[in-house]
């Protein structure tokens, strides 16, 4: 194996600073202040972010190979928190079933999904949940917070592969199980 540092496909890209978005390095962290908010990301050692002519480069100065997977991983986050403060994310959630209902109390979700008890999910720092008829909005600024609430949302009663009937993503493909009624029919012919 040759000493010629190799970099990975994605930090080879340039993240291009948007207009109306503040990007500045302090120690080891990136800043990004934007429309929606403002967020940080730390940059692993070994890592190079270099800010020039509103365009964001993220260089391996290591002279590791291991180092590679972190100068893409950085780039990516970078990146996403470019296009999080400017246009932001948001996941979709569908209930599905009879009675299952959702409702928005101050920044808590109040989920009716067949349990004795509603169930009550918090909403985090810069993340905004709503409801509309069946499917349930969560949108913000930073992806990983949006996903890890979309995330604690659908956990509180994963889709049924019987009936089909819970909490599940938007466009979620739902691959359903045949019940024990339908296998006896089809194993008496």
């Amino acid at each position: 194996m040759s000493n010629i540092l190799t970099m990975s496909n994605i930090a080879k890209k340039v993240v291009k600073i948007e207009e109306g978005v503040e990007v500045s390095l302090q120690d080891d962290k990136v800043l990004v202040k934007g429309v929606r908010g403002s967020l940080t990301a730390s940059i692993p050692a070994g890592i190079k972010v270099v800010i020039d002519n509103g365009e964001i480069k993220v260089k391996n100065i290591s002279e590791s190979v291991e180092y590679e997977k972190f100068a893409g991983l950085t780039r990516a986050l970078i990146a996403n928190m470019v296009n999080g403060v400017v246009r932001g994310f948001q996941k979709k959630l569908e209930l599905t079933g009879v009675g299952y209902r959702a409702r928005v109390e101050g920044n808590d979700l109040v989920l009716n999904v067949g349990f004795a008890v509603p169930v009550k999910v918090k909403a985090l720092d810069g993340v905004k949940i709503s409801v509309e008829e069946n499917v349930i909005t969560v949108e913000g600024a930073d992806k990983q917070l949006v996903g890890d609430v979309a995330s604690d949302i659908r956990a509180v009663r994963p889709p049924d592969p019987y009936k089909g009937k819970g909490i599940k993503y938007q466009g979620e493909y739902l691959r359903r199980k045949v019940g024990k009624a339908a296998k006896a029919v089809g194993a008496a012919k």
